[in-house]
């Protein structure tokens, strides 16, 4: 019997959804995912932002949000996963330019222009044109000849920066938050940029996260479907290449390069976002049945960010275990699209224990799999993409 707190209804989290996102909106064209922790505009935030803003009814700014994202891009197609547009000078001192970051993040905007077409907004060529750029910049500019996979140049970009998947490249010995800290931050200053400033590559890092790359290739394939052919052979090359990479043991994708033999294997929840493109079954339903298993990464409110068998298990700290809200909504779109029974049972069953934590959590950032106590920033906006997922 579920506990009088999982009892929400679809209305009531809509009301909170709604009123959350309305009062984090700035009006200059973009939601704050947390007006006192996170003021800013952040890439893949936005793009989830402008999903949720299309379920709850709203258009116009569905479509100013992704507008937003892709009106930072430059000529290079690099899309900054940061905008300042409440105060441009607060950019130079970490970035050194003003307005915007400069290194990048998911590239979702290729989801959220397909989506929002499906739901009948009218996303103009323009934005479909940046949105090619944009992973044509990465396809091409990041791609490495090693093993064809996408490169990045700092953690950050990938979201997941304190994953255990970066822990071989932690100085010291052992993972430390502090000093991890530290590092993210001298990594900003080994980037190798482009004529425009456009972040390139990084000698001292060396990483193609797979979760990334498994991003990367989804979102190229998301504007196919909208028309964009030059975008299918490289995403299709992708896709081989992220299969060949499933460690059988370990029920998991597999990081290129540093940490390869070590802490790129870790079982975390970004790898398995290999999902959205993954073509094998058998490794689809591993990893899909580890989602929901309760030694694994099930919990009663969503999966969890690390498997219960690794050592850096921990519930209740940043990227090192709590449920995130964004890849229980990915999970969900990869496993209900497919068609397979197995696959769409166990969509259902991440969509409902997702649904209730982000409403037992207060719409958390991120919240305990098993207490849904809410984590990080309250409410954070991209917990709204529980309406979408209840709504279906």
């Amino acid at each position: 019997m579920p506990d009088a707190d999982d009892d929400h209804t679809p209305g009531e989290l809509r009301r909170l959804t709604g009123n959350a996102l309305d009062a984090a909106w700035v009006d200059l064209g973009y939601t704050a995912p947390n007006t006192d922790v996170y003021p800013w505009l952040w890439l893949w935030d936005s793009c989830f932002h402008s999903i949720v803003w299309a379920e709850l009814g709203s258009p116009v700014r569905a479509l100013a949000e992704i507008e937003s994202v892709l009106a930072l891009q430059d000529q290079s197609g690099f899309v900054p996963h940061m905008g300042y547009r409440l105060d441009p000078g607060r950019a130079v001192e970490i970035w050194g330019r003003s307005g915007s970051s400069s290194i990048t993040q998911p590239p979702m905007y290729g989801h959220t222009l397909a989506e929002l077409t499906r739901r009948g907004l009218d996303v103009s060529d323009r934005l479909v044109d940046r949105a090619v750029l944009g992973l044509r910049f990465l396809l091409e500019d990041r791609r490495r000849t090693t093993d064809g996979l996408i490169t990045v140049v700092h953690p950050w970009e990938t979201g997941c920066d304190d994953s255990p998947r970066w822990d071989d490249l932690c100085p010291g010995d052992g993972f430390d938050p502090g000093r991890w800290r530290s590092h993210k931050m001298d990594l900003l200053r080994t980037i190798e940029r482009g004529p425009s400033g456009e972040p390139i590559h990084n000698p001292a890092l060396g990483v193609a996260p797979i979760g990334f790359n498994a991003l990367v290739a989804w979102n190229a394939l998301e504007l196919v479907e909208l028309g964009c052919d030059e975008l299918a052979v490289a995403g299709a090359e992708l896709v081989d290449v992220i299969d060949s990479r499933w460690d059988c043991g370990r029920l998991t994708w597999v990081d290129g390069g540093v940490g390869e033999a070590g802490s790129g294997r870790a079982r975390t929840a970004e790898s398995l976002l290999a999902l959205l493109v993954s073509r094998d079954p058998q490794h689809r339903i591993e990893a899909a049945r580890s989602l929901v298993d309760r030694s694994a990464h099930g919990s009663r409110y969503g999966p969890l960010g690390v498997h219960r068998g690794e050592p850096t298990f921990s519930p209740d700290t940043y990227w090192r275990g709590p449920v995130w809200p964004h890849l229980a909504y990915l999970f969900w779109v990869a496993l209900s699209r497919t068609g397979s029974d197995d696959e769409s049972r166990i969509a259902d069953e991440v969509a409902g224990s997702m649904v209730k934590g982000a409403a037992v959590s207060g719409l958390a950032e991120y919240w305990n799999g098993d207490s849904g106590r809410a984590l990080g920033a309250v409410p954070q906006s991209w917990s709204g993409l529980a309406v979408v997922m209840a709504s279906s």
